[in-house]
């Protein structure tokens, strides 16, 4: 056992920390081990269910805690609800934040406990055992500590069975093991993960859905009952055993046996003066006992997760927008569960392990925080289309508020990033750079009598004067690109021979003004 110097705990009381388990080291508390539970359930009535409910707000908590394990195990539709609600909370992710206006130290140190807790592989049984108090009311947790190097981390966290526990007379709201005494044990400081779920404001013992759920549970099982008696004579015959008057006791018992037993063996043994009078077989409907089993479950559904259309749908009042709004509900269920163990295991789980390893630990009112990220991505296609919108108006929009909002985390320095993608090359190589002059001329129906004119110019000449100029400037468009293309094009143009093409030209704009004055009187 390793005690170090007096710490402070997560409300501000002094105490001498030990690293084993509370249920190992005190005898009167390690009888607790040897301990087997009870099961309320067998014959529960509305009256023993009261005793047991009023028993818990007297501080013994045993047979409410019984009475729930019991209820889990037996109702699959209690068990699947119930599951829903807890297993939400494990498909969260989750950060340590440090306080508000961290240090250099703060923020390293926050970053030491999410590296402990991101390898500590019994943290996801944690949170679901935590969830054990959505039923119950409570649920609690052992912590076992060990060294590793300079660190002083769980070992493991084991869930112990809520029915080891009572709160003492003087105080509803706190938790004692049960030792045997009137007051029970205190709980040992950073030894246990003490997780209260309120479904309702109250006392402890009176948070928990037990004491709803107990009573849609007790009524269906009672419709499950009668409606199992219904169906073993449905359908059979009404069987009246007749006998003389003055039959002994024992004649009468045999009569019974009979009628008792011909309706499943058909067949049985009576004296001759007794008889059995076969009446209509036994009808009616098992409607009354389905619609008190349903009118149960609904209930469970509405006190667990809120709603009824994310369990089940009768194909009548569900429709897709309902279904929407009551899956909406859900997740408000959720969120709150998950607000509420983030404060728990702030305190009981992540406050330790900063008191216990980080050098920027000073008193109890600045830590660290466990944080389930509830936070639901936004539409994709809708951002990128607005947020370049809003920018071109002026907006001030910070990039980090853009990842977070959409979900996508921050690249690191020396991460690649995904880019957009380069715009094509053009294609020049089916360009009519070196276009003809007869291809313009050809434009009148007369420009046939232009190419045979003499001093004209022909396509090989146009194409021999153009293509030395275009040449080099198109082979930099296709490599390097308009940047390129465009400092080709300044260098070529202080070395430029252009007197080939002036001369083109200028023979071209003769002969086209010859051609049209020897043509205009025919048009």
């Amino acid at each position: 056992m390793k005690i170090l110097n007096r710490l402070v705990d997560a409300v501000g009381r002094r105490f001498w920390f030990k690293s084993d388990r509370q249920t190992d080291e005190e005898s009167r508390i390690a009888q607790l081990h040897r301990y087997y539970g009870d099961h309320p359930v067998s014959g529960l009535t509305p009256a023993r269910a009261a005793e047991i409910l009023i028993d818990a707000e007297r501080g013994q908590l045993l047979s409410q805690c019984e009475l729930a394990e019991d209820m889990e195990e037996r109702d699959a539709h209690l068990q699947s609800e119930l599951g829903k609600r807890r297993r939400a909370l494990q498909s969260l992710d989750w950060k340590i934040t440090p306080p508000s206006n961290a240090s250099r130290e703060e923020i390293h140190d926050a970053e030491l406990l999410t590296e402990i807790l991101r390898d500590a592989d019994w943290l996801a049984d944690c949170v679901f055992d935590a969830t054990d108090a959505i039923l119950k009311g409570f649920s609690c947790q052992e912590i076992e500590w060990e060294t590793v190097g300079d660190l002083i981390i769980p070992r493991s966290v084991e869930w112990r069975d809520p029915a080891w526990f009572q709160t003492p007379p003087g105080e509803r709201n706190e938790l004692r093991l049960r030792d045997g005494t009137a007051d029970g044990a205190e709980l040992q400081p950073f030894g246990w993960i003490q997780h209260v779920a309120k479904s309702k404001s109250g006392y402890l013992a009176r948070t928990g859905l037990i004491r709803t759920l107990v009573w849609p549970f007790i009524f269906k099982n009672y419709s499950v009952r009668d409606l199992a008696e219904f169906l073993e004579i449905y359908g059979l015959p009404i069987r009246v055993g007749q006998y003389p008057a003055g039959a002994t006791d024992n004649e009468k018992r045999t009569l019974l046996n009979a009628v008792m037993s011909i309706g499943h063996n058909a067949g049985g043994i009576i004296p001759r003066s007794m008889m059995i009078d076969f009446k209509n077989a036994a009808d009616g409907t098992a409607d009354p006992f389905m619609g008190m089993m349903s009118w149960a479950e609904l209930s469970m559904s509405k006190a667990i997760l809120g709603g009824t259309l994310t369990s089940q749908a009768d194909g009548a009042t569900s429709t897709n927008a309902l279904g929407n709004v009551h899956n909406e509900v859900r997740f408000e269920v959720r969120n709150s569960d998950a607000t509420q163990l983030a404060a728990t295991l702030t305190r009981d789980l992540v406050f330790p392990l900063y008191a216990l390893n980080c050098q920027s630990f000073d008193n109890q009112r600045r830590k660290p925080v466990f944080e389930f990220d509830l936070s639901e991505p936004e539409d994709v296609t809708a951002y990128a289309a607005a947020l370049p919108q809003l920018v071109s108006m002026g907006m001030k929009i910070p990039v980090q508020w853009a990842h977070d909002k959409l979900q996508i985390p921050m690249a690191a320095d020396d991460e690649d990033c995904l880019k957009s993608a380069p715009p094509p090359a053009p294609d020049f190589s089916s360009a009519m750079l070196s276009a003809r002059p007869e291809a313009v001329l050809s434009a009148d129906t007369g420009a046939v009598s232009v190419n045979t004119m003499s001093g004209a110019v022909t396509g090989q000449e146009w194409q021999s004067a153009v293509d030395p100029l275009l040449t080099p400037l198109i082979q930099a468009l296709e490599t390097g690109g308009y940047a390129a293309a465009q400092q080709t094009a300044a260098e070529l143009y202080v070395g430029m021979d252009d007197g080939q093409l002036a001369d083109m030209l200028h023979r071209a704009m003769f002969v086209a003004e010859l051609w049209g004055r020897l043509n205009a009187a025919s048009h």
